[in-house]
């Protein structure tokens, strides 16, 4: 394999600002808002062939503006946003830098996740990070779980026909594939020419302006003071996106059951600024409960397999009708439309499938799969549902409408793709904590004092931060905050 980029992907990467401006007009938010932000930086400033930093910075942004284009909108005032690249892409590697007491965080991988070659000389990549994937991929490999046993049960297979077969089981798996491929699979054919971000109007509403803040009795008022966000999100992109609104003071509640699996340092590292509760929406007095809450909710964001929380009865119609004005933020992994849409994913699998793992092994002159230095899809794919979730209360506002918000990792990724590509940007190094710990703050939780990335959008008036503490699930009752 030669260590070059394919001739038709070498484009130099776009300019950070006229990404931001492209995403800010394509959800019908005001252009002179754009006058207001400040960008500093230039990739690469990670080890990648692709424009990691303008992603991170550009995404980022754009949810900041929003909240200070909510915030103009509620007292007058424009305030000015500012995002360096370095601060914004370490942002995005939040759940590598986290340590709890000055020690590492509880483990992420399991240890068999990870890539595998099958007897036709191809990739698959496993996530096992939750114990029913785990399980189900041994089952059908019929092995213990050991790394030395799945890679001998594999070379009995072809790597797509046991992407098929794990998916058709409900598993998470991905076989790696290059652009090319991709490109001719139907499902890159039916997203193709989708943006990244996507706001629809699926019901009728009257205008409902946010409160003006000088009436809230809260002395320190943000763009997002009294607005409710119920959070049904795991992992990284969904709960990236709360945290987001929670740092713009939104009253985010997660929800979350007993009998769900999550992943520790995950939940601590997204956990901040939100409360969370247990609610079994299988059980009939919990489910009435939801929607109690959802009578009083401004946003709901929801990252779960495609259709499962319209088969509890709150689905975004279902939900909209039951409040009209609602804004419903949907996560998938592969998009809404195409044969792919009902397929289950996550960040590293979708980085595999649709060909980024195997170009930035192009770029790097290997052969193995080589992942992108961060969980680029699930931390662009965060900001942007918050992006979207704002966007959406501020056409709410004046347009009135209820509103259904969707992001995936597939739709980012060809985002991603369309900035451009970094050709030197592979010799980049690498960074470790120590060259971050100017970005870094140490903050009490539930789980003890926690090292973490402050947020990297700098905003003039109402700077970001998270004024609750993560805390175990389950901590809190399933009930609204005061709203001012």
């Amino acid at each position: 394999m030669t260590a070059s980029l394919d001739t038709a992907s070498a484009s130099a990467s776009a300019a950070p600002a006229s990404v931001a401006a492209a995403l800010w007009q394509g959800a019908g938010l005001p252009a002179e808002a754009l006058g207001h932000l400040d960008l500093t930086g230039a990739d690469p400033v990670l080890p990648s062939s692709f424009a990691v930093g303008t992603a991170a910075q550009a995404s980022l942004a754009a949810s900041a503006l929003a909240a200070a284009a909510l915030w103009q909108q509620r007292t007058g005032r424009w305030q000015q946003v500012a995002v360096d690249m370095r601060h914004a892409i370490t942002e995005f590697r939040s759940e590598r830098y986290l340590r709890v007491d000055g020690g590492p965080a509880p483990e992420l991988w399991d240890r068999i996740a990870g890539v595998y070659r099958c007897g036709d000389g191809c990739w698959v990549r496993l996530h096992t990070n939750f114990p029913h994937h785990r399980d189900g991929v041994l089952r059908l490999l019929g092995c213990a779980h050991d790394k030395a046993a799945v890679q001998a049960a594999l070379g009995k297979w072809e790597a797509e026909a046991f992407e098929a077969t794990a998916s058709d089981a409900g598993l998470v798996v991905a076989a790696m594939r290059s652009f090319d491929e991709w490109d001719r699979h139907p499902q890159a054919e039916a997203l193709r020419g989708l943006p990244p971000v996507t706001l629809e109007r699926i019901g009728e509403a009257p205008p409902q302006p946010l409160p003006a803040l000088p009436a809230l009795s809260s002395a320190e008022s943000r763009p997002l003071s009294g607005v409710r966000v119920l959070d049904f999100t795991r992992i990284i992109a969904g709960p990236v996106a709360g945290r987001t609104l929670a740092a713009h003071g939104a009253d985010v509640l997660l929800v979350t059951a007993a009998h769900l699996p999550s992943i520790a340092p995950l939940v601590i590292d997204t956990g901040r600024g939100k409360r969370n509760c247990e609610l079994d929406l299988r059980d009939p007095d919990d489910k009435r409960t939801l929607h109690k809450l959802l009578h009083g909710a401004d946003v709901m964001i929801q990252g779960y397999r495609p259709g499962g929380l319209a088969e509890l009865g709150v689905g975004p119609e279902a939900a909209a009708r039951a409040r009209p004005g609602l804004v419903y933020v949907s996560l998938s992994a592969y998009g809404h439309v195409g044969p792919w849409s009902g397929k289950r994913g996550f960040d590293s699998l979708v980085q595999t499938a649709t060909g980024f793992n195997h170009a930035e092994a192009h770029a790097a002159g290997e052969d193995a799969p080589h992942p992108l230095p961060a969980q680029v899809l699930d931390h662009a794919a965060g900001y942007l549902l918050a992006f979207g979730a704002m966007a959406a209360l501020h056409r709410r506002a004046t347009e009135g409408g209820s509103w259904h918000v969707r992001v995936s990792l597939a739709q980012v990724g060809q985002w991603l793709r369309s900035l451009g590509r970094v050709p030197a940007g592979l010799q980049e190094p690498e960074q470790k904590i120590d060259d971050v710990a100017d970005l870094l703050e140490v903050l009490p939780s539930g789980f003890g004092m926690l090292t973490v990335v402050r947020h990297a959008a700098r905003l003039s008036e109402t700077p970001a931060h998270w004024a609750l503490p993560s805390e175990p699930l389950g901590t809190h009752v399933p009930e609204w905050m005061p709203r001012g």
